[in-house]
């Protein structure tokens, strides 16, 4: 018995590229979306072509590359570029056009913006096609690094200390030029060539160190970074300690898992981000009151105030206290609060007035020196000889508004995990997207763009698969050529067309 056997190489075959992909290839979704696009409306470089000169690559076929790229963890120029040599699929996509890496690798950066709106574009299609939910969305900000390392990250005592130590160099060099002056004729002398060459050498560094500290001293004594100036040293998750990174910041909808929108930001944290996400997200889904999930990191009082004043429900735990005392019934919480006396009680039955208000930021802080110094439990509420205080926020009702949501709907906010974190365990887990290959946060803003619209892209395929994604299209054919958006029309309209041929 033989083996099985293939197609003899050297056999002429009529087969074109088409008939490697087939119609429920990803290939396809991808190369009509694209072409469905307005490259001129959406800001896109050669989007418009001149009659004299080297004509360049299409963008729609360039944007075709880095949207399938990112679909199977091909992010580098240099990879994409072996691609267009080696891959079917991407032949067929590229029409056998085999861009340089240099050529990918100005695309991404010439249209960093409009990589943004790309992804707009795919999620009003994913809008059109009923997988927003509109009701629910889960906030979340995760880590990224930037591609800038730790040693390049330089605070003003950094530069201080690396100053005086260059100092010391100096004068130790002086001290040798001086032995050597002094040595006498017979004794071995030091090359002075090469205590020249050191000299030059820690004199030309001093002066780059010079000019860091400077801009530093410009930032307002903020730290710099001098390879990637935009992003920040941050606090990584799991204990990794503290890189250079940028915080992305994203909003999912509840009903498929599918991302609504997100932000590239070089903030260490949370706290100021909420109400920018709420208002991005009901931007996209087009309501006036959602559902916002959050984790503790989102527990600001002012941030969550302005998000229910723009139309936010949320559902937002509050973060526990630090310093709490060992016995549990003085914790911050069994001190309850009375707002027609504006007072608190203490475990202990003792009413706390309010005895100033806080101008940093406008918390009241209440307390009662004479109950506290008579107190018989004192010891067991505060390790201070005096009194307790009790701080309160001018925003603690929203704060105790959004902490009573979860109390209360214990289901609901229990989607929080599963929905904000599974975009960035694929994309940086799975995807490998660990690291930014762009500086600067424009750039980074669109090269992330691309991974989630990777992300968005695949999702809406898994969920409906590419015919009814069709069949939905030319469904809903009537209602989308009646949009007053000349964009969205022309998006479905071109779309419809496509898979209908």
């Amino acid at each position: 018995m033989g083996y099985i056997t293939g197609t003899n190489r050297d056999q002429i075959t009529l087969i074109t590229l088409d008939d490697f992909v087939d119609e429920n290839n990803l290939c396809r979704l991808i190369d009509a979306f694209v072409n469905s696009l307005d490259f001129k409306e959406l800001g896109f470089k050669y989007s418009a072509t001149n009659d004299t000169g080297r004509p360049p690559y299409d963008p729609a076929d360039m944007l075709k590359l880095y949207i399938y790229g990112n679909q199977y963890r091909i992010r580098s120029s240099r990879r994409l570029e072996m691609e267009t040599l080696r891959n079917v699929e991407v032949m067929w996509l590229m029409n056998g056009l085999t861009p340089d890496d240099k050529t990918i690798c100005n695309f991404r950066k010439d249209n960093r913006k409009a990589l943004k709106e790309v992804f707009k574009m795919f999620n009003k299609l994913c809008l059109a096609l009923g997988l927003f939910g509109k009701e629910t969305a889960a906030v979340d900000g995760s880590k990224i690094k930037a591609d800038n390392s730790r040693r390049h990250h330089y605070t003003k005592e950094d530069v201080e200390k690396m100053l005086n130590k260059l100092d010391k160099k100096v004068a130790e060099y002086f001290d040798e030029l001086d032995r050597n002056d002094s040595a006498e004729s017979e004794e071995p002398r030091l090359d002075q060539e090469a205590i020249d060459a050191a000299m030059a050498k820690i004199i030309g560094r001093k002066a780059e160190v010079k000019a860091i500290l400077r801009d530093i001293k410009e930032n307002g004594g903020k730290p710099v970074c001098t390879v990637d100036e935009d992003a920040a040293l941050m606090k990584q998750s799991g204990g990794k300690g503290f890189d250079v990174c940028y915080n992305v910041q994203t909003s999912v909808d509840d009903k498929n898992g599918l991302i609504v929108d997100f932000n590239v930001t070089n903030h260490a944290n949370d706290l100021g981000e909420l109400s920018d996400m709420v208002a991005r997200t009901k931007e996209v889904l087009g309501v006036e009151e959602i559902n916002i999930l959050g984790d503790t990191g989102y527990s600001n009082g002012a941030e969550i105030n302005e998000s229910e004043g723009i139309g936010a429900t949320c559902y937002i735990p509050k973060p526990k206290p630090s310093h709490q005392p060992k016995n549990e019934e003085f914790h911050r919480e069994k001190f309850k609060y009375d707002a027609e006396t504006n007072t608190y009680t203490c475990p202990a039955g003792n009413e706390m007035p309010q005895v100033r208000t806080r101008e940093r930021d406008g918390f009241k802080v209440y307390a009662n020196r004479a109950a506290c110094m008579k107190c018989q439990v004192k010891n067991q509420c505060t390790k201070s000889e005096t009194l307790r205080e009790i701080e309160r926020s001018p925003y603690q009702e929203n704060v105790d508004r959004a902490a009573h949501n979860v109390k209360e709907n214990p289901e609901l906010y229990q989607r929080r995990m599963e929905l904000s974190e599974h975009p960035f365990g694929v994309v940086k887990r799975i995807w490998g997207f660990g690291q930014f290959l762009c500086r600067g946060k424009e750039m980074v803003t669109g090269e992330i763009a691309l991974a989630f619209l990777a992300f968005n892209l695949r999702r809406a395929v898994n969920i409906l698969g590419v015919k009814k994604i069709v069949e939905a299209i030319n469904n809903n054919a009537s209602s989308l050529e009646n949009s007053s958006d000349p964009l969205f029309k022309q998006l479905f309209c071109a779309t419809r067309f496509v898979f209908s041929v």
